[in-house]
């Protein structure tokens, strides 16, 4: 897409991210940003919202935001069990880039409605609290490859939407049941 950040699209997101009152209102300045340097592609964020009673060996998630909430609605939940992926990802909070379908499929259960949007390649960035992850920032786009400052653009982006996603996170382990509110990480 952009062989760098466009100025008016970085003066536009820093005037209006802290004028933003909600997570909703933000992220959507920040998948704004990210559609327009970008291009088109999807941005979710899922919370990672393992609860103590869980099975030791799977995570679960949570999503908390979504730029197209028809095909990933808002507070959907799904289970994942230990891969590579979520050991990479989750577990040692490292950036994880998945590009083709092949590598798609091999990750994602949902690889077919994701090849069905078009969409052919990944960034996960885990969104770190006390050195954990406590959600992702997951960014896929249309094209079969990210260019090394395309991933630094998503790893950017994805640190700016943290205090936000924090905030957010404590305001749904705050709605939890006793008992049930996850330590957003896994042991």
């Amino acid at each position: 897409m952009t062989e760098g950040l466009s100025t008016e699209v970085c003066e536009r997101l820093c005037d209006a991210l802290p004028r933003a009152a909600t997570v909703d209102a933000a992220l959507g300045h920040i998948e704004s940003a990210r559609r327009a340097l970008l291009g088109p592609g999807l941005l979710t964020v899922n919370l990672n919202a393992t609860a103590p009673g869980d099975p030791p060996d799977e995570v679960q998630l949570q999503r908390l935001w979504s730029s197209d909430p028809q095909a990933y609605p808002v507070a959907g939940r799904k289970r994942k069990t230990l891969t590579p992926w979520t050991q990479q990802l989750l577990l040692r909070a490292e950036v994880f880039v998945g590009e083709g379908e092949a590598a798609l499929a091999e990750v994602f259960d949902d690889h077919a409605l994701i090849a069905a949007l078009g969409l052919r390649a990944v960034v996960n960035v885990p969104l770190l609290e006390d050195g954990r992850c406590a959600a992702t920032f997951n960014v896929l786009g249309t094209r079969a490859r990210w260019t090394p400052q395309e991933i630094a653009l998503v790893r950017l982006l994805a640190l700016l939407a943290t205090p936000w996603v924090l905030r957010a996170r404590r305001d749904v382990r705050a709605s939890e049941p006793p008992g049930r509110q996850p330590p957003f990480t896994v042991a």
